[in-house]
């Protein structure tokens, strides 16, 4: 059966960008393709699943539209597009032309007239047609054989009939959907409908009239506030139900022909998805060879290509693979010719290296084999037996070539490698290039994994290692299950391509500035965090049971109490029955916030606006506190403690966030909390090694020290060098009191505003975070900004800078690139601003604490200590001590931490003690 899709293409467009915005995905030119990306699987995904036979994607034109011809102010108010949709929107019309969709769009009318045009016209024929749309104004659209495909918020997609659009709205028929939107208004499109009138009191009088003309007829009907409503804005409703009706008349034919679907230009698509960097994505479209029919036909079927025919990625795109390119790969599987290669390893200056393991924790892996590259397109694999003994030898004839000073060690994610390398007994000495870490430093928002970097600086296209082992999955195999002539060639690539990317990204670090950020902090810090991750941390499995006994207890409790204040149990967990209760049978506000789906929203930040409005709110908001703690570390932390060592061994990545900070995974340790009773209770779950000490360090306020040194401002620098408390002295300015009368509450208020401000936060976000009134929030800022002059200076300063060079860069030069500063979209480039103010703070702050623990790890060597740094969380640094040490390892860390940055003001770092984490911090 015939089955045609209509696409609103600028609804999907924004949607995808959007949803992206604070973290887009940019390619390694800069153009940002969140909105390419997000169209791109949307109609990959309707194609594959739905099967449509036809299919046409409607345009917005440029310029106006009949609209604002009648309704000048008609969308007047909407915010410039942004550029990213602007460069965006030709590539889109590429690709569709490459897959040889038409595109609609008629000079005068939206794309929602063109859908509903055409629409009506394939109804009339009984073809059943879906309208691929966000936009609840197409509900008016929908009858017999129209419906909307539409997308749900979190994934998927619902479809739409007259029935459910009824339902929907609580109306009779998809027809009085316009008088709906004529009577709400939209703020959106910039119509204004009958002011105070809402959806509920809109779904009631078209109930009670039927439509807008026969309520405006019947006005004598209505009563008090609402009579006079509307009798004072007919004009208005009736300017409303004509914007907001979608056209079924545009001059545009139903061509079925046309729509009809067909095999796209497959090397069109491939060279445009190449230059895009849609590497997954066109595999995913082009290559789909498996588990397809053969098809007998003259043509590749786009759905599948013949078996064998056109599979390889270099006839779908300008990258060359191992089989294009001439090199010398070598499997080297004896002792004799292994002392050979190791002979001459030791007469380089770099050496680039990899490891093939069982598998990706450091801690359990074992080697299956090593690979090296002195230069390009020559390397060599050496297998390692299983047998721990016979591996060991291998290994042992390649320690003067790892443990050489003079040799530079080059790798991907090496860091990896070093811990694997010291299961074995060897240490990696000499100077390290990361090729990962370099490219994190040149374009830190983009990805840094090397099969990446190849594509894009080599323009090449490696072996993948799922060619070898099978995708993810229970039925995935070891690297120990392949014979080492499986192997050698992926292996040897590995150490070939990344001596490549080596000489590529060097000069680039120097482009950049990032030559010594690099040098100087992010590669020397690399063994620091290997030895950390090595180390691991203990866990008083103990103290967590009893912990997990506590909590879960009171859960129950207060899930007992949450069903006697709404009269019934239901599932706390479901965001659906949460927002049924609050919403649909407590009625704790109005004008509930829904999703595109009309389902309540629940989300935490929307509960915590809501807190006093009903007490059973703060009692959700505590019940899913306790699930968290609960199943994020109580319960979950023990399950993690690695059998062999009776250690948790986190990940620290060096990699993941743009603004340089560290963070860290499996478990994620960064986001413990620090606030609250039972968020603390995990904390002292967390021990020093047996007859150790545990020692927490951590830096106080040092995102305000760094503003007051960026913005040198002489009231907050003498603050700081007078060592007066920051909060208090910034509330006594703003409440007029002698700093020794401020409040608690009062210092409270400054603290967080002290704080929002470096993260550009507004009078509505600090009255809301704060539940002040603005009237109150604009004073602290006002305050604030009086107090301290020169802040709100550099502020301005630091947005003009980043406009003019396109970045905001830290004390140490890390970049964080700000494209969307010159945006002429104020939402984006609000967000961008933002960035440029908050991303120098926050990332010199992160180069101060590696630089710390740079220098007492260095120290601790120096001086023998016997010590161990186990953890570092933002702004902290912990440490497991041994007893004897204790005096001077505290003097080595606040040194190192109070020394690891000339400012204008002091760092100060606050040291504490205790049997656990807990009672130090």
């Amino acid at each position: 059966m015939d089955k045609l899709f209509l696409i609103d293409a600028y609804a999907l467009i924004y949607r995808s960008y959007y949803a992206l915005i604070r973290s887009p995905r940019i390619n390694s030119k800069g153009l940002n393709t969140s909105a390419i990306m997000g169209f791109c699987n949307t109609l990959n995904e309707v194609i594959t699943k739905e099967q449509p036979t036809h299919l046409g994607v409607a345009f917005d034109p440029h310029g106006p539209t009949f609209r604002n011809e009648v309704f000048p102010q008609y969308k007047a108010q909407r915010e410039q597009t942004p550029e990213d949709i602007r460069k965006s929107i030709p590539i889109i019309k590429d690709i569709l032309t490459a897959y040889r969709i038409p595109i609609l769009q008629i000079d005068g009318y939206e794309a929602d007239d063109v859908i509903g045009t055409l629409s009506m016209k394939s109804a009339e024929i009984g073809i059943p047609t879906y309208m691929l749309t966000p936009d609840k104004d197409y509900g008016q659209l929908v009858r017999e054989n129209v419906y909307i495909y539409r997308p749900r918020h979190g994934g998927g997609y619902e479809t739409l009939g007259e029935k459910e659009v009824c339902e929907k709205y609580g109306i009779q028929s998809t027809a009085q959907v316009i008088d709906l939107l004529g009577l709400m208004g939209d703020s959106a499109d910039n119509f204004p409908g009958c002011p105070g009138v809402g959806e509920k009191t809109a779904v009631k009088l078209i109930n009670e009239f039927g439509s807008i003309e026969q309520l405006i007829s019947s006005t004598d009907k209505l009563k008090g506030a609402l009579k006079e409503k509307v009798e004072s804005h007919v004009e208005d409703i009736r300017i409303s139900k004509f914007l907001a009706t979608i056209k079924i008349d545009v001059p545009i034919e139903l061509d079925m022909e046309k729509l009809q679907m067909t095999e796209p230009d497959e090397d069109a698509l491939a060279k445009i998805f190449d230059e895009l960097e849609f590497k997954s994505f066109a595999n995913k479209v082009l290559n789909k060879t498996k588990n397809k029919p053969k098809v007998v036909s003259n043509q590749l079927d786009f759905f599948g290509l013949f078996e064998g025919e056109g599979t390889e990625s270099s006839k779908k795109s300008n990258l060359v693979s191992l089989k294009d390119t001439p090199h010398e790969y070598k499997l080297v599987d004896n002792q004799e010719e292994m002392t050979k290669i190791r002979d001459f390893f030791l007469t380089t200056k770099n050496l680039s290296f990899d490891t093939e393991t069982t598998s990706t924790n450091t801690i359990d892996a074992e080697l299956v084999g090593l690979s090296f590259a002195a230069e390009a397109h020559k390397a060599f694999y050496v297998p390692v037996p299983a047998d721990r003994v016979e591996a060991q030898k291998v290994v042992e004839i390649f320690r003067p070539v790892y443990e050489n000073e003079s040799i530079q060690k080059v790798g991907q994610n090496i860091k990896y490698d070093m811990e694997v390398l010291r299961n074995y007994g060897i240490e990696l000495k000499g100077k390290l290039f990361d090729t990962m870490i370099a490219h994190y430093l040149i374009q830190p928002e983009l990805r840094h994994n090397m099969d990446y970097l190849a594509e894009v600086y080599l323009g090449y296209q490696t072996i993948h290692i799922d060619e070898l082992i099978g995708p993810k999955g229970k039925g995935q195999r070891s690297m120990r299950d392949l014979t080492p002539e499986q192997v050698y060639e992926y292996a040897c690539e590995d150490a070939d391509i990344t001596l490549q990317l080596k000489n590529v990204l060097e000069p680039k670090l120097e482009e950049v500035g990032a030559k010594e950020l690099f040098w100087q902090i992010e590669m020397p810090l690399v063994p620091v965090l290997a030895e950390m991750e090595m180390n691991g941390v203990r866990i008083d499995t103990q103290s967590l049971s009893e912990t997990s006994a506590q909590l879960t207890q009171r859960a129950l409790d207060i899930e007992k109490h949450i069903f006697e204040l709404a009269g019934e149990p239901f599932n706390i967990a479901s965001p659906k029955q949460v927002g049924d209760i609050l919403f649909g049978k407590l009625r704790i506000v109005e004008k509930p916030k829904k999703t595109k789906t009309g389902q309540f929203v629940t989300s935490e930040d929307v509960l915590q606006l809501l807190r006093n409005k009903h007490e059973i709110v703060d009692e959700i908001l505590k019940f899913r506190g306790l699930k968290k703690l609960l199943g994020t570390y109580v319960d979950a932390l023990p399950k993690l403690i690695n059998p062999r060592t009776g250690h948790i061994h986190t990940s620290f990545n060096q990699t993941v966030a743009a603004t340089g900070r560290l963070s860290s995974s499996d478990p994620n340790l960064q986001n413990i909390p620090v606030r609250g009773e039972d968020g603390k209770e995990i904390r002292r779950a967390f021990i020093p090694d047996d007859g150790c000490l545990f020692l927490s360090a951590d830096y106080s306020q040092i995102e305000l020290r760094v503003m007051a040194h960026l913005s040198g401002d002489e009231h907050m620098i003498a603050a700081f060098r007078e060592g007066r408390d920051i909060h208090a002295a910034t509330a006594a300015k703003v409440y007029k009191e002698n700093i020794e009368n401020v409040s608690r509450d009062q210092r409270t208020k400054a603290k967080r505003a002290n704080f929002g401000i470096i993260y550009g936060i507004s009078v509505f976000g600090l009255s809301e975070r704060l539940n002040i009134s603005r009237d109150e929030a604009k004073q602290l800022i006002d305050g604030y900004f009086a107090t301290f002059p020169r802040v709100h200076e550099y502020m301005e300063e630091a947005k003009q800078q980043a406009r003019q060079q396109g970045y905001a860069e830290t004390l140490f030069h890390r970049r964080r690139y700000l494209p969307d500063i010159n945006s002429g979209n104020a939402t984006v480039r609000g967000l961008a601003e933002r960035n440029a103010i908050n991303a120098p703070i926050q990332g010199t702050a992160a180069d101060i604490i590696k630089v710390a623990m740079i220098r007492i790890f260095e120290r601790f060597r120096r001086e023998g200590i016997r010590s161990k740094m186990i953890l570092q969380v933002h702004d902290e640094l912990n440490f497991s001590v041994l007893p004897e040490e204790k005096e001077l390892v505290e003097r080595i860390v606040v040194e190192e931490m109070q020394n690891a940055c000339p400012l204008h003001v002091p760092l100060i770092a606050d040291a504490g003690w205790g049997s656990n984490w807990l009672e130090a911090h």
